[in-house]
């Protein structure tokens, strides 16, 4: 079936073939969080991005093949609530920003920053530092697949509380570091939420800009 990215709480996940990696979506918990399991063709090996909640069903989800990496993308508490479980139980390093690692509940294992790259098996993906969100939100892209957590959904850049620096902040990063950088096909996977493309979100940009949210 076709990949759509459009997954609900306590429903299945969604699954993207591609030739290097296989990309799963799963909704999880009270917050509509979305959780990505990204494994490499190749080896097998599987990284997580935020776990989420319901750590039954994520570890369900990983099943029986390894991950080694589990990546959190901010310090918010409803992308990290079964971290602790998953962790423990998968024994993935966990990784996160500096900025942000402190509000996780486990010891980070690798802290990266703006410009590092995270590996899953044979295949690396690129780490986006976008601030304002929280200060170490960060985005993760792979070959036109970008996981931006809470810092880019379909209609706007995440929430920075009507705080016009933070806003500034955000939109700036996002423009600079996202926009201007990939094209319009590039495929987003937001922290909550349906899926979108940079080119269905680009023609947006001033309207945001002038809202101030």
């Amino acid at each position: 079936m076709t990949y759509t990215g459009d997954v609900q709480v306590g429903g299945p996940a969604d699954v993207r073939e591609l030739p290097a990696v296989t990309i799963s979506k799963l909704a999880v918990g009270p917050f509509d969080n979305n959780a990505y399991l990204i494994r490499c063709n190749d080896t097998g090996d599987g990284l997580l991005i935020d776990a989420a909640a319901e750590p039954e069903r994520l570890l369900e989800f990983v099943g029986d093949m390894p991950i080694g990496r589990i990546v959190t993308t901010h310090g918010h508490g409803d992308h990290w609530q079964a971290l602790e479980e998953v962790a423990r139980e998968t024994g993935a390093l966990v990784i996160a920003h500096p900025l942000d690692a402190p509000a996780l509940p486990v010891p980070v294992d690798l802290t990266v920053e703006h410009g590092d790259r995270v590996t899953v098996g044979v295949v690396s993906m690129d780490v986006i530092h976008l601030r304002g969100h929280t200060p170490g939100s960060i985005a993760l892209h792979y070959n036109g697949h970008l996981f931006t957590g809470d810092s880019l959904f379909p209609g706007g850049v995440g929430n920075t509380e009507k705080d016009p620096e933070r806003f500034a902040q955000l939109f700036a990063d996002v423009s600079e570091r996202i926009f201007d950088r990939f094209p319009d096909e590039t495929w987003v996977y937001p922290g909550h939420g349906k899926d979108t493309t940079l080119g269905a979100e680009r023609p947006s940009l001033p309207a945001w800009r002038e809202r101030g949210w």
